[in-house]
């Protein structure tokens, strides 16, 4: 489990520097290596491994870059896996001041970079993929990935809880801005230069999603197709030259099926298996489909039944994290994952997490709206407003209304925030609403004059997902999203919804730019797989647990969920009455977290 530590302090304060040397001697005591040190700036790494997340040290004492690399410009992805700088390469970064870190590579990383005056920043890759977080201690700024680091180093009690913050999470779902659920614990956004040091300047973005989608690069398509082909081919390929072993996640849907055709466009530089997990249900045994994709490929395929057993007090116990969990995707596959993956000698899982926004799944009219503000009523207008009634199930007449009222409408980042919420009550909805912007990503807060659907897709990449697994951190494998690359994310910013929607429905444009490397029969599926079957029976069979843990919790005790609401929805089966139950698993993981923060203790599991 690779996990950084790296802390600046000023060598004049006697108390800054005795702290200091507190936490490099506990750190040396430990198994961490020393990546960087000069007059006030250390950082230590933990789980290095070449080619995987490396050490890459910066001329003159001016820096380090923790993690993995890659070189822009290989279309076909032939990435080396010991990546070493040049000297020309070294001293462009640090006299850009980690501009060209963004500009000239990409990957999964995180750069201090002390400056010409003395003042220690940190910088996070534009993917956001490892976790960056900064804490004051005493005047000393520890930036880390993982609290439990610091806490156990220091021998800290938990930061006090942003009550504010535990509200937007349950009305908002994972917060993408600089506040956290812990008070004195800031996230450090992807893309942003950070001073390590309290400073009147603040951070200073290197990379913004919204200037990139500002600039949409309006193709034909099949000029498009092979951008998007080239784009995916080179970040999964490039990930695959990091491993000799990879699992492969393989639903059976488009985007893990683009994924394994990649993998095999040319010969596989690593050994892969394919990994398939189904259980009960309408849309939960996607078998056939991953048989399909693995057959094509000529890759073993292991199907795995889901744990039916499963208990929630197996995530009741989280690490304690600056933000609560999710586990809703780790129900009865956390176990088998790390079997699957253990006995074919591989330390790290592929995943297709991210097509659907990258790709730009969407059952909505808005590309329609899109086109008319990017281009106006031309000669493709009437064929993009059928292609949205086509997209959304609407009639070609309700689509046209409907693209010059989102066209001329007032762009609202935060539309549809809390509207299907059961649990919550409305004025705790209204008063997150309210204050939204301390919670959202602040490029969304400028993004207003993007068009519709475009807008509607940077909010749906503006939170980076979990890296670590905060329920079984030390036996989880490392989870590598491909398709979240920033080649491809700068490029399905770029490219209209329309575009990416083309011939009206989700995913059109990859389908079309992938239809020679994956089964015909996955390319035309318009279903979706999911578990929400699973989900709802490993409620049930934990409602005692669940019930007590929200009914006596902290967040009905402070009004953030109505008692009345949780008791009769938890009085029967929650997956025949009225709250949702992923609503009721979010609940459960946020109160799980708020009992690590404030007790420190393990949930009880009666």
């Amino acid at each position: 489990m690779f996990r950084y530590i790296g802390f600046a302090w000023s060598p004049s304060s006697e108390e800054q520097a005795a702290l200091a040397e507190r936490l490099t001697a506990a750190l040396n005591a430990g198994q961490w290596t020393r990546a960087f040190s000069s007059s006030g700036l250390r950082v230590y790494a933990m789980g290095c491994k070449p080619g995987d997340h490396d050490i890459y040290s910066l001329p003159a004492g001016r820096g380090v870059v923790l993690g993995r690399l890659f070189r822009r410009g290989n279309a076909h992805g032939r990435g080396s896996r010991h990546i070493e700088l040049t000297e020309l390469e070294a001293e462009r970064i640090v006299r850009s001041d980690g501009q060209a870190l963004i500009d000239q590579f990409w990957g999964r990383w995180i750069a201090f970079l002390p400056s010409w005056t003395g003042e220690s920043r940190v910088l996070r890759d534009p993917t956001g993929t490892l976790p960056g977080y900064t804490l004051q201690i005493d005047g000393v700024c520890v930036a880390f990935s993982w609290l439990e680091d610091v806490s156990q180093l220091l021998d800290l009690p938990a930061p006090a809880v942003n009550w504010d913050a535990v509200a937007a999470s349950l009305v908002m779902g994972r917060l993408g801005a600089y506040e956290t659920g812990l008070q004195g614990v800031a996230q450090i956004l992807p893309g942003e230069l950070t001073p390590m040091s309290v400073t009147d300047a603040g951070p200073l973005p290197l990379w913004r999603a919204v200037e990139i989608a500002r600039r949409p690069v309006d193709l034909d398509h099949a000029r498009a197709a092979q951008m998007l082909r080239d784009a995916t081919t080179e970040c999964v390929r490039g990930w695959m030259s990091c491993y000799d072993n990879i699992v492969l996640r393989l639903s059976g849907g488009v985007d893990s099926a683009i994924l394994l055709g990649c993998l095999y466009s040319e010969a596989p530089t690593a050994n892969i298996v394919c990994l398939n997990l189904y259980s009960p249900g309408s849309d939960s045994d996607e078998r056939g489909y991953a048989r399909l994709a693995a057959a094509g490929a000529g890759c073993r395929l292991i199907e795995r039944h889901r744990d039916a057993d499963f208990r929630m007090d197996l995530v009741a116990s989280p690490a304690l994290t600056p933000l609560p969990g999710n586990h809703i995707g780790r129900l009865g596959s956390d176990r088998i994952d790390a079997e699957v993956v253990n006995d074919h000698g591989a330390s790290v899982m592929f995943t297709g997490a991210g097509g659907d926004q990258l790709f730009s799944e969407s059952r909505g009219t808005w590309p329609a709206a899109d086109y008319l503000q990017l281009r106006g009523i031309d000669r493709g207008f009437a064929a993009a407003v059928a292609d949205a009634a086509r997209l959304g199930r609407v009639s070609y007449w309700q689509s046209l209304k409907l693209a010059f009222r989102d066209r001329f409408a007032r762009r609202d980042p935060l539309s549809g925030v809390g509207r299907y919420l059961t649990l919550v009550p409305e004025e705790v909805v209204d008063n997150i609403v309210q204050k939204a912007a301390r919670f959202i990503h602040p490029g969304l807060l400028e993004a207003t004059d993007l068009p519709i659907g475009k807008l509607m897709q940077l909010r749906s990449l503006s939170c980076p997902f979990e890296y670590y697994n905060p329920y079984a951190p030390a036996t989880s494998p490392e989870l590598v999203h491909p398709l979240m690359s920033q080649p491809l994310l700068e490029l399905s910013l770029q490219l209209p919804t329309y575009v990416l929607t083309r011939g009206g429905y989700g995913r059109a444009l990859a389908r079309a730019a992938f239809a020679d490397r994956i089964p015909a029969e996955i390319a035309s599926r318009r279903s979706k797989g999911g578990t929400e079957q699973h989900a709802a029976s490993v409620l049930n069979q934990s409602l005692p647990l669940v019930r007590n843990l929200l009914l006596d919790g902290e967040l009905v005790r402070r009004g953030l969920l109505d008692r009345q609401r949780v008791e009769s929805t938890l009085a029967g089966r929650p997956s025949t009455n009225g709250a949702y139950v992923t609503e009721v698993h979010s609940c459960f993981a946020v109160e799980a977290w708020l009992t690590r923060v404030i007790r420190g203790a393990t949930v009880a599991t009666s």
